[in-house]
């Protein structure tokens, strides 16, 4: 059964990108990088719908109350980063425009690519390392003046459940560099979905987010 419904959900966000991806390619042009932001939200939410009445994957969020107040309160969120679906989650879960760091190649995905490419976000070349930090800091601070959190995932990659990652220390970095505060976020996002696997599971993926690091003083 639960094979079916991995099937199911796969088809239903396939069949959901496209018409989205083409309303905001087209749209881009006549509107700021903020409303673009919550209509990719938008079909991100239904993702998340999806995966809750076809999967069965339910969300439970802890400690909404350590994010910083303010439409420009700045924040980088460092995310624990276990599966796919924390990537679809958090723009659903979080009240406040997100920018992702991504590696570039995800822009060459037909329909999601396309679409990410329209929105403010930061993508770099891994391979060039000192510019790509460079950029994440230029662009990074921009993006965190304007009122938009800066969303990156310290391991780098997809780790499966129970092991641990080598952290990248972009993400502290570029706090530093910026003085905005560090929300460290825990996910348990593989034991519904995990790493590489087809097939997905029901249950309750946690999200805890933590009290805000300084990175000044």
């Amino acid at each position: 059964m639960s094979a079916i419904r991995s099937i199911l959900h796969l088809l239903f966000m396939a069949v959901t990108v496209v018409p989205w991806a083409l309303a905001v390619i087209i749209a881009s042009p006549f509107m700021n990088s903020t409303k673009i932001y919550w209509m990719c939200a938008g079909w991100l939410r239904l993702v998340v719908w999806g995966g809750r009445w076809i999967l069965g994957i339910r969300n439970h969020v802890i400690g909404y109350e350590n994010l910083p107040v303010g439409s420009k309160a700045p924040a980088v969120l460092l995310v624990k980063h276990q599966s796919t679906w924390e990537t679809f989650a958090m723009p659903a879960l979080m009240p406040h425009p997100l920018a992702y760091v991504f590696k570039k190649e995800l822009l060459y995905v037909p329909f999601f690519g396309w679409a990410m490419a329209r929105m403010d976000m930061i993508h770099i070349d891994r391979s060039k390392r000192a510019q790509a930090f460079n950029k994440v800091v230029q662009q990074g601070q921009r993006l965190l003046d304007k009122g938009t959190w800066v969303i990156m995932f310290p391991e780098g990659t997809r780790i499966p459940r129970g092991q641990k990652g080598q952290y990248k220390s972009g993400g502290t970095r570029l706090a530093v560099q910026t003085g905005a505060p560090v929300i460290p976020i825990a996910v348990t996002s593989a034991k519904c979905w995990p790493r590489r696997a087809l097939v997905k599971k029901p249950g309750v993926v946690e999200f805890s987010i933590g009290k805000p690091i300084p990175s000044q003083g």
